[in-house]
């Protein structure tokens, strides 16, 4: 192991040691740890409801996937900053028509905005790896199209137009310097990787250690699956670059992929990810277990501010999937039981989000457990001391070893 990331896997290690032995700590994480809200059921908590969690959790970024207008109005002075979905079939009369774009936008964006915070627009999910090769065809011209309307408006400095894609998209992401495109992708990628240079957008990725672990756990290392800071993990052999996160390792591998076409600089972001909390018998490692310690694992990561391998310098935006689990999804047992929260407002796991008694949306609270009243304010002026040095410690330890 490298001593970079020997020196980096003890400083992950004091950190989540100071968080695990406090029972209150409240951090100032700059909102890049997001969460996914997603509305496939027929018993969740009303929008107001469901934002309100959001505000109280101090979650700074959220993604939906519509342009739901309840939603969007109650998202409405809350400081959160919200990514909003075109679907899939509007993605081809959008890149027919420029009007259809700019209609789209007057209706949906426009009488939110800047109200409603919204800096990200999706257009479409997942379509690079869709059957429908006239959809793949048509997302470029839609995102172009859409991203004229926003600059009439003058709201294009302020809103991103991009797409999430399913790791499907590439051919090889192990290593991950060997990250590439598959010949179906690569060619569609780069007008579209052109597109997101000229408008400094993001990458966005769906990406799922548990579908690799789930496939083959007898091969695959499931601390390394959790994004385990303890776990020795893998180094990568071309540029012995050490990965104790395979999510971190598949961004990477996008990365890699993209820079293999000429546009290594456009940052990749992990737009989905998630562990489920049940599933079905074949369903290997789909517990509360494995889903709280992937889904905090992932929060102590952003908390440490922790950079990629490739980018160290450089914290990755990522949204947790999902708020609640969702009752009407369809597919196996798994896929109704990816939320934080049932729908009437119950922790399926306490993964150390901490609601507040303020709707601030500029903090996130981790804690290992609930404490209870009599203690918390006595513990919370010593959990603050520990707590800040070891993040002194770490941010002064991260600059002397990137120089």
């Amino acid at each position: 192991m490298a001593p970079f990331a020997t020196s980096r896997t003890l400083l992950l290690s004091a950190l989540l040691c100071v968080l695990l032995c406090s029972e209150v700590c409240v951090l100032q994480c700059g909102a890049a740890i997001g969460i996914n809200y997603g509305q496939v059921g027929n018993n969740l908590p009303t929008p107001a409801q469901a934002v309100s969690l959001l505000s109280s959790l101090r979650v700074g970024k959220v993604r939906i996937y519509d342009v739901n207008p309840q939603v969007m109005a109650a998202f409405g002075g809350t400081g959160i900053e919200l990514i909003v979905t075109v679907p899939n079939d509007l993605v081809q009369p959008m890149a027919a028509s420029a009007g259809q774009a700019a209609q789209w936008v007057a209706a949906n964006i426009r009488p939110y905005f800047p109200a409603t915070r919204v800096t990200g627009v999706a257009v479409g999910n997942e379509v690079f790896t869709d059957d429908d090769e006239a959809l793949k065809a048509s997302l470029v011209p839609a995102m172009r199209n859409l991203h004229a309307a926003l600059a009439q408006l003058g709201m294009d400095g302020y809103v991103h137009v991009s797409t999430a894609s399913s790791l499907g998209v590439l051919a090889n992401s192990y290593p991950p310097s060997q990250g590439a495109f598959t010949p179906e992708c690569a060619a569609l990628m780069l007008p579209f990787l052109r597109f997101l240079a000229e408008t400094n957008a993001p990458f966005w990725i769906n990406a799922y250690p548990y579908f690799a672990y789930k496939g083959d756990p007898a091969n695959v290392s499931l601390s390394y699956a959790l994004s385990d800071p303890y776990h020795v993990g893998a180094v990568d052999p071309y540029t012995h670059l050490q990965y104790t996160s395979m999510l971190y390792a598949q961004v990477d591998a996008v990365s890699f992929a993209a820079a293999r076409l000429g546009y290594g600089g456009i940052p990749v972001y992990v737009s989905e990810t998630g562990w489920p909390s049940k599933g079905d018998a074949d369903e290997v490692g789909a517990t509360v277990e494995n889903a709280r310690a992937y889904n905090r694992n992932l929060l102590v990561r952003q908390v440490g501010n922790e950079g990629t391998p490739l980018r160290p310098r450089q914290r990755i935006e990522v949204y947790l999937f999902a708020l609640f689990n969702e009752n009407m999804k369809p597919g196996p047992t798994s896929e109704r039981n990816y939320g934080l929260y049932q729908p009437d407002g119950r922790m399926v796991y306490n993964v150390g989000l901490m609601q507040q008694q303020t709707t601030s949306a500029t903090a996130l609270s981790l804690a290992a457990s609930s404490a209870p009243p009599s203690t918390r304010d006595v513990r919370k002026d010593f959990t603050s001391m520990f707590l800040f040095t070891a993040l002194a410690i770490l941010v002064t330890s991260q600059a002397f070893l990137l120089g």
